[in-house]
């Protein structure tokens, strides 16, 4: 063949591949492909996902929370803490600890569980503060409701801290291990 007539479809062919990786990663692309991770996370840890709140949970049940407007947010319980202790309320302060994890077949974890992880804990005014926790941290103290309670949830990037620091530019979902202190 004719290196001229050749040549200019080779020149071409960098603008096509970059427009086609243009074209898969959309927000909406991205989107998917998180549910697809958060489907395949439950699957690949044996995940039973329920839809109302049990009156004990089982080790692996983890309550769907699209029922209370928030998609792809998954809880569970793993200690109710002091039921004796005042449940919270909007305007409480909550001293939270927590772990948290990719949901990839190998986790990166980034840890705030200890003093040993961090000096301080994460601190928010229940239901007030969207700087200092995110939606998904809101809605699992919500459930949580005591003090001392621990939880795990599966939290999807629209839940997560999408307007600050690296989150805000990926659609990542993460795992959390949750415990929280009421403080008033």
């Amino acid at each position: 063949m004719n290196m001229k007539k050749i040549l200019p479809f080779l020149a071409l062919l960098p603008i096509v591949i970059i427009a086609s990786s243009c074209q898969s990663n959309t927000y909406a692309n991205q989107l998917k492909a998180e549910k697809a991770l958060i489907a395949d996370y439950i699957k690949r840890n044996h995940i039973n996902v329920i839809h109302e709140v049990p009156d004990q949970w089982g080790e692996k049940d983890y309550l769907d929370m699209t029922q209370f407007g928030y998609d792809n947010l998954y809880f569970h319980l793993v200690a109710q803490g002091d039921t004796a202790s005042e449940a919270v309320t909007s305007g409480d302060k909550i001293v939270l600890r927590y772990r948290r994890y990719t949901l990839d077949l190998n986790p990166d974890t980034l840890s705030n569980w200890t003093t040993a992880d961090s000096g301080y804990p994460v601190e928010f005014t229940f239901l007030t503060d969207n700087v200092n926790a995110c939606q998904g941290w809101h809605a699992a103290v919500l459930m949580m409701t005591y003090n001392g309670a621990e939880a795990k949830i599966i939290n999807p990037s629209k839940l997560g801290f999408s307007g600050t620091g690296q989150e805000q530019s990926t659609v990542t979902p993460y795992g959390y291990d949750l415990k929280i202190r009421i403080k008033r």
